[in-house]
């Protein structure tokens, strides 16, 4: 019972992140607005396309670990990386961003990632 819903929950999160990595690249201004802290309109593009490729990155190496490794190793995939969301949660409120977007968006994610992880650990 606990295996569809450890693979599934990690699935779904893997695939945000990849989601979050095109959107970055597509749309940049308003991904940054999306994540909490707008970037300038002036600013330094390249910075909003590296968060875009690194997001992207670590999302296909999240499905590649889903189609060709362990539960166990997923879970520590998804532990190591319960550290983003978690940065993010701080950069936002360090930034001027909201509480309901540092918490609501930022937070949760980190809390599903964490049970993403305790779930494959379970299995």
């Amino acid at each position: 019972m606990l295996t569809p819903v450890a693979y599934g929950l990690a699935i779904v999160v893997v695939g945000f992140v990849v989601w979050l990595g095109f959107r970055f690249l597509l749309a940049p201004q308003t991904a940054a607005a999306g994540y909490g802290v707008p970037a300038k309109v002036d600013g330094d593009r390249a910075y909003l396309l590296v968060k875009g490729e690194r997001d992207l990155a670590l999302g296909l190496v999240g499905a590649a670990l889903l189609a060709f490794s362990t539960a166990h190793a997923v879970g520590w995939y998804m532990l190591a990386c319960a550290i983003i969301p978690l940065g993010d949660t701080l950069i936002v409120l360090r930034h001027g961003g909201s509480k309901a977007t540092a918490f609501g968006i930022h937070f949760a994610t980190a809390i599903v990632v964490l049970i993403s992880a305790a779930l494959l650990f379970a299995r």
